[in-house]
């Protein structure tokens, strides 16, 4: 009903495809995280309540993933819009896996990671140098003009691209917002740091494609024209997007991570340090010993 409507408007960039096989992970994933949270959690001794917030931040992930994947932003970008395919990783790497990150409680990921092998292999995947190299090795590939134009032209290569973004995305965020103790996160200076560097190499991959004069992906060259914009125009902009908006996303966690190791630092200074304490008490004569 809604593409004829948008093709006698015009609009017909605008048609809503539905998407069965992002209908299917995504709803299994919603169900499986209600499932864990309102049913299994009953069934583990040490499962803690899981507070409205949590539950609203991971539902949102799962709305941004559809976002990307599953409404026009997915079809733009995989038949018109270097731009807005950019624009649809930006969601599904910097967007979405923070939300489902900070909506998992921390013992359903203990849950997950009960057994003693499954743990060893959590270790190595969330230590923050293979979650940094994985990620921006993916990030790099998949912007490479071969994978870019197969991932167009093959719709199952093109959701293992997506796939494999977001699980890398996951590892790659983990060591700044962990809740696990078994698995935590960085101290707050070493993950200003760890951002830092992060936001370093998507902005020069995007500087690659914002200065060059001639179009770098041929499927988007060859793509029906949108909004009267170029090839070279779209690609502009697609470029802009990834190092714009990326880096302001990433320097929000910055910012929030500067902010919080400040106020602890604060807490930490206001709070009695008991070694000095009893050094006072002892140099007064009121200690015991």
């Amino acid at each position: 009903m809604v593409a004829p409507l948008l093709h006698i408007a015009g609009v017909w960039w605008l048609d809503w495809h539905v998407h069965p096989d992002v209908l299917l992970v995504l709803g299994a994933l919603l169900s499986g995280y209600l499932y864990a949270v309102y049913v299994l959690r009953e069934r583990i001794s040490d499962a803690g309540r899981v507070p409205r917030s949590q539950v609203v931040s991971f539902g949102l992930g799962v709305l941004v993933l559809y976002a990307a994947a599953g409404s026009p932003i997915h079809d733009l970008s995989e038949h018109y819009l270097l731009s807005v395919h950019m624009f649809q990783h930006l969601l599904l790497t910097l967007v979405a896996p923070p939300l489902l990150l900070l909506g998992t409680p921390a013992w359903l990921w203990q849950a997950l990671f009960r057994r003693p092998a499954a743990l060893a292999v959590a270790r190595v995947a969330f230590h923050p140098l293979v979650g940094f190299g994985v990620f921006n090795f993916l990030l790099v590939i998949t912007h490479l003009p071969g994978v870019v134009d197969l991932a167009l032209r093959e719709h199952w290569f093109h959701f293992l691209v997506h796939a494999g973004l977001v699980v890398s995305a996951v590892m790659m965020w983990w060591p700044v917002l962990s809740n696990v103790p078994e698995l935590p996160r960085l101290s707050y200076p070493y993950q200003m740091a760890y951002l830092f560097v992060q936001s370093l190499l998507p902005a020069v991959v995007a500087s690659f494609i914002t200065f060059s004069t001639s179009t770098v992906y041929d499927f988007y060259e060859r793509a029906p024209r949108v909004w009267g914009l170029t090839p070279v125009e779209d690609q502009q902009i697609g470029a802009l997007v990834m190092k714009l908006l990326g880096s302001l996303i990433i320097w929000g966690f910055i910012v929030v991570a500067f902010f919080r190791w400040y106020a602890h630092e604060q807490a930490e200074s206001r709070d009695p340090k008991w070694p000095e304490v009893e050094e006072e008490r002892r140099e007064l004569g009121l200690s015991g010993r």
